[in-house]
């Protein structure tokens, strides 16, 4: 066989490679999640986490870059030479999956949380309104403790360098209790393409070839907490965002700043409105009134901050993501997002953590 034909033979192996991988998420689970991949992650966030600006931003351009360049030069004799530049193409997504996989993204394939925490998949609508209401007290009460008046929009002091700092403390509190979810190594950063990153929708995202931590530095600080945390849950080896969101939203009120504390309640508080809002409207609208119109004030102003970058661009992106999500066993795709109520709803139905 010829070697310019190894590489595109390679990426097919891959892929049979992982659909076969997806029926042993045991096995994933203790050779890869806890084994090669605590060890590459080490590696890379020690190497990388000192730096102070995103190394992962700077190698997305300079590919970028190199993709427009080639391009470039082969926009004459595309044609003309269509079956080598395929196999260019094919030899350098082989490349990039490999590296992909290897460096993080086995970890679409290890066992589920809720299999792993013993938490139940199923609950019912009277379930999710009483965690509702709990919920809606809990935040409402911390509002109130921040700013001394419930008709007061929640405004976070800290700068987003102090945020990245003190998210560990809500990680290093939640791994006494849960020692899988322990946080070693910081490797956060401030994307350096936050703009574009707004305009396609993201709050920030997890370089997996540089196991950094990117978050939107252009984000409202009362959601920057939240986003870190989410992050940070990506970076210990879990894939799912469902799950990110729910491990990002234990870390936050494990956190003993009650500015991380109210990032998570709103957020969550948020999900848990919506969910409601698709099943029974009258209970939405009921619910409503009972929140602290300080609250819904950093509601309309997160809203009115994705507004302003609202263009078929985040919708292009968002429909690419949600294929992408699919396609590596989130069958959900985007709206795995909100699935985290139901590990929300069901972990605190098994007992009062509140």
């Amino acid at each position: 066989m010829k070697r310019k034909y190894i590489l595109t033979l390679f990426l097919l192996v891959q892929i049979v490679f992982l659909k076969i991988l997806a029926f042993f998420p045991e096995m994933v689970e203790k050779f890869y999640s806890n084994g090669l991949y605590v060890v590459l992650s080490k590696i890379s966030r020690t190497v990388i986490g000192k730096v102070p600006f995103s190394v992962g931003d700077i190698l997305y351009g300079l590919v970028i870059v190199y993709v427009l360049n080639s391009i470039w030069k082969t926009r004459k004799t595309w044609k003309l030479n269509w079956k080598n530049n395929v196999l260019k193409v094919t030899s350098f997504l082989s490349v990039a999956y490999f590296l992909f996989h290897l460096l993080w993204a086995f970890n679409y394939y290890r066992v589920p949380l809720f299999e792993k925490m013993n938490i139940e998949r199923d609950y019912s609508d009277a379930d999710l309104e009483v965690f509702t209401e709990k919920l809606i007290t809990k935040t409402n009460a911390i509002q109130l403790e921040l700013t001394h008046n419930r008709n007061l929009k929640v405004i976070n002091p800290n700068s987003q360098d102090s945020v990245l700092v003190k998210a560990q403390n809500g990680y290093t509190a939640l791994a006494k209790e849960y020692a899988f979810f322990n946080y070693e190594i910081s490797s956060k950063k401030k994307s350096l393409l936050s703009l574009p990153l707004t305009y396609m929708g993201f709050a920030g995202y997890l370089n997996p070839f540089t196991n950094e931590a990117q978050v939107n530095a252009k984000l409202p600080m009362v959601s920057f907490p939240n986003v870190v945390c989410h992050e940070m849950a990506h970076q210990i080896g879990y894939a799912s965002e469902s799950e990110c969101n729910f491990i990002g939203f234990l870390a936050g009120i494990k956190n003993n700043d009650l500015y991380f504390q109210y990032s998570a309640y709103s957020n969550a508080l948020r999900y848990c409105m919506m969910n409601i809002a698709m099943e029974d409207e009258s209970k939405f609208n009921t619910l409503k009134t009972k929140i602290n119109p300080g609250i819904i004030k950093n509601y309309k102003e997160s809203d009115a901050f994705w507004k302003q970058y609202d263009t078929f661009i985040d919708k292009g992106f968002h429909t690419f993501y949600d294929q992408f999500l699919k396609m590596n066993q989130q069958k959900d795709g985007m709206e795995g997002y909100s699935k985290f109520v139901d590990l929300l709803v069901n972990y605190y139905k098994e007992g009062s953590r509140f």
